[in-house]
């Protein structure tokens, strides 16, 4: 997809509130990308991604703007957590794990994207099969009469097929129950191959099952089955390497869990410094193993983000920090932004909570004041006590709703309406007790 920083910045707009800078670093290193793959191959070559470094509490939205950017451009994503990862020889993961994590995202979106442009191929295709299980074949050496009787009856069976009257017919098909080659593995290929190197000891493990099913199922059924005749997984896995390789982002998150804070009593974390020396040659550019193949990194976009409460960026070692050369802070929430986040955004929490109860035949309405008094109360709640930015709104909302929301069945057919003092009535006693309001927002 081709969009100007400008109109990414916009995209983000309507589901994060605020964070212009985050945003427009974003979209221009988004931008930068495309840019680089119109140069010749020599330059793209010299064009380093420019990595970004997310400062900011929890909440605020780092990981957010990330994974709708991604969503938005059909870009392969993964987020991962630097604090999950233990240096080379310790127990735990090691940090190539995340590039084999991003390789499958990559096959993922490759391999839906193929399954698309073949649908009308794979709906044939199934649709033969289970036309011919509805009507049996001739015998060998009919008679021209005959063949063109079958033509007649094939033709009135596949147009009952295509409208639907043969959906509840019960068929008996056959479904293999092996997984498909392209199985998600973050294993390390070297497991991997240990792995089907039994399977061929021991015999494959692909066994054709019959299953009697409704007709409507059977189409979902097979659909599997028909992607994995007609899908060219070579073609699939070279253009998935590519992607991953060229537009491929990896977010690490709590990037400050593995800073060694100056304030610290023991400096020389070997196992925190383990880490962001394992990371080094990833961030930098190195190749990795993968089941399908050697992944480059030297191009995939990089985003860290951390808190850094405890620690600050300069508590990296010096060369991780040189491979993030662009740093962005985003800001704490104030009570105005916390009523955007609840009233601007296409999925606002308040949109999510009337759409539930709706089902329950509720009609849910907040009254304006009312949510101003979560946004303040929210705000107030996040001072007193550790700061989870958004996320408090969703704590706060589901003690208010937690009543309606029991005894929704009570109230089908009903409006019910969220006040400013339907609100207080539920919060202000925890607010004003501390430790409540620890505890329970």
């Amino acid at each position: 997809m081709n969009l100007t920083p400008k109109e990414i910045v916009k995209y983000l707009d309507e589901y994060i509130i605020g964070q212009f800078e985050a945003k427009k670093a974003i979209a221009i290193a988004l931008r930068n990308r495309h840019r680089r793959l119109q140069l010749t191959p020599e330059m793209q070559e010299e064009i380093m991604p420019k990595n970004i470094l997310m400062i900011g509490s929890t909440g605020v939205g780092k990981t957010e703007i990330a994974r709708r950017m991604a969503k938005m451009m059909g870009l392969p994503f993964v987020k991962v957590e630097a604090s999950k990862y233990t240096e080379v020889g310790f127990v735990g993961r090691d940090v190539e794990s995340m590039v084999r994590d991003l390789m499958m995202a990559s096959i993922n979106i490759t391999r839906a994207d193929h399954k698309e442009k073949n649908a009308d191929q794979i709906e044939l295709h199934v649709e033969k099969k289970i036309i011919e299980k509805l009507l049996p074949s001739l015998p060998k050496g009919a008679s021209d009469e005959k063949k063109s009787d079958y033509q007649r009856s094939y033709g009135k069976m596949r147009q009952k097929f295509r409208d639907g009257e043969l959906d509840e017919l019960e068929i008996e098909v056959e479904i293999s129950s092996s997984s498909s080659e392209l199985s998600d593995s973050s294993l390390p290929p070297e497991v991997v191959k240990v792995q089907e190197s039994f399977i061929k000891i021991l015999g494959s493990n692909q066994k054709n099952i019959k299953k009697t099913l409704k007709v409507k199922e059977a189409k979902e059924a097979l659909k599997n089955e028909a992607s994995e005749k007609l899908l060219d997984f070579e073609a699939i896995k070279l253009e998935a390497k590519n992607r991953a390789e060229n537009g491929g982002i990896i977010f690490i998150d709590e990037i400050d869990k593995v800073a060694v804070s100056s304030h610290s009593s023991n400096r020389s974390d070997p196992s925190k410094e383990g880490v962001q020396r394992d990371l080094l040659p990833i961030v930098e550019g190195s190749d990795v193993n993968t089941k399908y193949g050697i992944v480059k990194t030297d191009h995939i976009l990089f985003i860290s983000a951390g808190a850094f409460h405890l620690s600050k960026p300069s508590d990296l070692i010096p060369e991780l920090q040189g491979r993030f050369p662009l740093r962005v802070e985003l800001n704490s929430l104030s009570e105005e932004i916390l009523y955007k986040i609840l009233t601007q955004p296409k999925n606002s929490l308040l949109k999510q909570y009337i759409e539930l109860l709706k089902t329950e035949k509720v009609d849910l309405i907040f009254e304006d004041d009312a949510v101003k008094a979560i946004a303040k109360i929210s705000q107030l709640t996040n001072e007193k006590t550790e700061d989870i930015g958004a996320r408090r709104l969703h704590t706060v909302i589901e003690k208010v709703l937690e009543d309606i929301s029991y005894s929704a069945d009570e109230f089908a057919g009903e409006e019910i309406r969220v006040t400013k003092d339907l609100v207080h009535e539920k919060l202000d006693s925890i607010v004003e007790d501390e430790d409540s309001s620890r505890y329970i927002l």
